[in-house]
């Protein structure tokens, strides 16, 4: 068997394993909406991330800034989920963005 630690994983897997969409399918249109990896825009929720890049991206009323510290290997609880990332712009309700937006 293969135990060496996953160094890369899918953008959509990501945001599910770490909780910030319910389902894959979720996720993917999260992705196809677009998603900033390190300052590049990405619309594919194939697209690699790994380690280290940071991922820019509107949910809900807020805009996320997130560190990926580590992909993981499973959809766990929020307590695990959290270890994924680092949240680099945490939301407040004075970031959140206006509701009517033109």
């Amino acid at each position: 068997m293969n135990e060496e630690p996953q160094l890369k994983i899918r953008l959509d897997k990501f945001l599910w394993h770490a909780r910030f969409a319910k389902t894959r399918s979720l996720a993917a249109k999260l992705c196809e909406a677009g998603i900033r990896v390190d300052g590049t825009l990405v619309a594919k929720p194939g697209a690699l991330v790994r380690p280290g890049q940071v991922l820019t991206f509107a949910l809900g009323r807020h805009i996320r800034v997130i560190e990926v510290v580590q992909v993981g290997i499973r959809r766990g609880p929020p307590e695990e989920a959290r270890t994924l990332y680092r949240d680099l712009a945490p939301p407040t309700p004075e970031t959140a963005m206006p509701r009517d937006l033109p």
